[in-house]
């Protein structure tokens, strides 16, 4: 399968973004407290947006982001159950870090920051290709 330049860039943006987040919570004290404390769950939003692009690319920005911010609430609603099998996952690296592990009413403004993140890098993306293209 070839990757067009739009998907290239969006799975480089994965990577980086994953990479990064994975760092706000792991060695936190790289990084301004204010980052260490909300960057991990708005880059958890915005590496959900970008893969969500790399899969969609050519479906409207706003469909994306709607999905994005809706699966952020539903997982965030989540955490407000306490089943003994999803608290064992939620023990797991995989899924403590696909769904966390306590409701924060912050974590949403954190999801929408990475969405809006996510789009204003998309509409540049989107942009310089077509100014490449002329």
């Amino acid at each position: 399968m070839q990757l067009s330049g739009l998907r290239k860039i969006f799975l480089l943006l994965i990577v980086l973004t994953g990479c990064l987040g994975l760092a706000t919570r792991k060695i936190p004290e790289l990084f301004p407290s204010f980052i260490a404390r909300y960057g991990g769950d708005t880059l958890w939003a915005l590496l959900f947006f970008l893969v969500l692009r790399f899969i969609w690319p050519s479906r409207p920005l706003l469909h994306v982001a709607l999905i994005t911010y809706a699966c952020g609430l539903m997982i965030e609603g989540l955490q407000l159950y306490q089943g003994e099998w999803i608290v064992r996952l939620r023990q797991t690296f995989a899924g403590q870090m696909l769904l966390g592990h306590g409701f924060l009413w912050s974590d949403l403004l954190c999801y929408a920051a990475g969405v809006l993140i996510g789009c204003l890098l998309d509409i540049f993306i989107q942009k310089a290709l077509n100014r490449s293209k002329q």
